[in-house]
C-alpha cells in the first residue's frame, strides 16, 4: 500500500516494489506540497505498478483511451506522417463518437459491422474512405489481439463493407500524347511545374519524391537519378523572422524517408530528360545572379520528430544575404527566386488543366501514364517494377499498369491471327 511522510517542507510517497537480488526495494517520490497531493499521486503511482507499468487495466480500458495508446505506442512510432494525420481525423470525426465510449472488452463484431453500416447510410462517403474507416478498426484491434493481448479475439476482423450498388471509377487518367503537348505548352512559362512535369512524365516518379529531389540526386553526366528521400508537408503555426518568407508560415516541408525500402533506387534517365535538366539548372544559375541578396535559399537543420523522437530534417528558408550556419540544400523545382512550394506548385497547374484544358487528372497520372506506355511498349515488367519502385511485380500489374486502347486493340489481333492460321 502507498505510505506518505513529511519529507523537509514537503511530503513523500513510498510504497514497497518486488526485490531485486533479494533485497527490498521501494518506489519513492518526494517534493508534494501537501499530504493529500502526495498519496493520490502515490496511488496513481502504486496502480500502475500493480498494471505492469499501465495506468489502466485492460479489462475496463475504454476503446478510446485504447486508441490513444495504440496510437502513441503503436502508430506514432511506425507510421509516416501523412498516415497518422489520417488515422486522427478518422478516430476523431468517425470512431471515437460512435465507439468510443465502450470498453475495449465488450466490443463485438456486430457493434463494428453496424457502426460501419451506419456511417455509410448516415454520411454517404466512397468505398475507399470507407475501407480506411475499417482499415483502422481493423489494425487498432488486431494490434489489441497480436500485439498487447488486451482482447483475445479481433471482432473487426470479419466486419464487411456494405454493397456499392455503382462501381467506383477508376481515378487513372492515362494521358495521351496530344494531351502531355497541351499541358506542357500550357506552362511552358511555368518553369517550377515545367520540369516538374517533364520529370514525372520520363520517370514515372511519385510527386513526393519529385519534389523531393535535390541537385546532387541527379547525375546529368551520367545520365542517372537517384531517389533517397521525399518531400513531407506539415502544417503548422509560426511566424517567420527577419528576412525569411513574409507573414505566418502554416506549411513547413520536411526531408522524409521513402515509402518502402525498393523505393531507394537509382534509374537512368533519357536525353530528352537530362537536356531539359540541364537547361533548368543553367537557367536558375542565372535567376541566382541576377535576385542576388533577395534569392531565396534552403538549409536542412536536424530536428526532433515529435511523435518517434527521432531525428528528422526540416527545411529552412532565407534570404541569400542573411547567413545561416547550416549546410545549404538545393532543390531543384523551385521558383524563379528561389522559392519552394513543394507539392503545392501543382496545386494551381491542374485548376487549370481541369477547366481550362479539360482533362481530369492528377500529378499521379504522369506516373501511371509511365507505367503503362512502358508496358504498352513491350518493357520488362521487372524492369519496370525495379523503375518504379515496388516491392512485388504483382503492384505494377494491379495498381499502376492499365489497359489502353492500344492494348486492346492488340490483343484482338492477336487473337486474330492465331484463329487465321488453324
Amino acid at each position: 500500500m502507498v505510505n506518505v511522510r513529511k519529507r523537509g517542507s514537503g511530503y513523500q510517497y513510498y510504497f514497497e516494489i518486488a526485490p531485486v537480488d533479494g533485497k527490498r526495494k521501494q518506489k519513492v517520490k518526494s517534493g508534494f506540497k501537501t499530504k493529500s497531493e502526495a498519496y493520490n499521486e502515490g496511488m496513481k503511482a502504486y496502480n500502475e505498478y500493480t498494471n505492469t507499468g499501465h495506468s489502466f487495466t485492460p479489462k475496463t480500458l475504454s476503446y478510446s483511451d485504447y486508441l490513444d495508446y495504440w496510437m502513441k505506442e503503436h502508430c506514432e512510432i511506425n507510421l509516416k506522417y501523412h498516415t497518422i494525420q489520417a488515422y486522427k481525423n478518422i478516430i476523431k470525426n468517425h470512431i471515437k463518437p460512435r465507439l468510443g465510449f465502450y470498453r475495449l472488452s465488450q466490443i463485438t463484431t456486430s457493434t463494428l459491422q453496424e457502426c460501419v453500416n451506419n456511417i455509410y447510410v448516415e454520411k454517404g462517403f466512397s468505398k475507399n474512405f470507407l475501407k480506411n474507416i475499417l482499415k483502422v478498426l481493423k489494425t487498432s484491434f488486431g494490434y489489441a489481439t497480436d500485439v498487447v493481448g488486451f482482447v483475445k479475439e479481433n471482432p473487426a476482423l470479419k466486419v464487411r463493407l456494405p454493397k456499392y450498388d455503382i462501381p467506383e471509377s477508376d481515378p487513372a487518367h492515362i494521358f495521351t500524347k496530344e494531351e502531355i503537348t497541351m499541358i506542357l505548352d500550357r506552362f511552358k512559362n511555368n518553369h517550377a511545374f515545367y520540369y516538374a512535369a517533364l520529370t514525372a512524365y520520363y520517370t514515372g516518379l511519385r510527386v513526393s519524391e519529385v519534389f523531393g529531389l535535390t541537385w546532387d540526386d541527379i547525375d546529368l553526366e551520367n545520365k542517372t537519378l537517384t531517389v533517397n528521400k521525399n518531400i513531407i508537408e506539415k502544417n503548422q503555426n509560426g511566424s517567420t523572422h527577419g528576412r525569411h518568407l513574409s507573414g505566418k508560415a502554416k506549411t513547413v516541408w520536411y526531408f522524409g524517408t521513402c515509402k518502402t525500402s525498393s523505393s531507394y533506387r537509382t534509374i537512368d534517365i533519357g536525353d530528352t530528360l537530362t537536356n531539359a535538366l540541364k537547361e533548368f539548372k543553367e537557367e536558375q544559375e542565372k535567376y541566382k545572379q541576377e535576385y542576388g541578396d533577395s534569392y531565396m535559399k534552403h538549409y536542412a537543420k536536424e530536428v526532433v520528430n515529435q511523435y518517434t523522437n527521432k531525428p528528422e530534417i526540416k527545411i529552412i528558408n532565407a534570404f541569400a544575404e542573411i547567413e545561416v550556419g547550416l549546410p545549404e540544400v538545393n532543390l531543384v523545382f523551385v521558383k524563379n527566386n528561389g522559392i519552394f512550394e513543394g507539392t503545392a506548385t501543382a496545386k494551381y497547374p491542374f485548376k487549370v488543366i481541369h477547366y481550362e484544358l479539360g482533362i481530369s487528372c492528377r500529378f499521379h497520372d504522369f506516373r501511371d501514364t509511365h507505367a503503362t506506355r512502358l508496358i504498352e511498349s513491350g518493357a520488362d515488367i521487372k524492369a519496370v517494377s525495379k523503375r518504379l519502385g515496388h516491392s512485388t511485380i504483382r503492384t505494377t500489374y494491379e495498381i499502376y499498369v492499365r489497359v489502353t486502347s492500344k492494348m486492346k486493340n492488340d490483343t484482338v489481333e492477336r487473337f486474330e491471327q492465331y484463329a487465321v492460321n488453324l
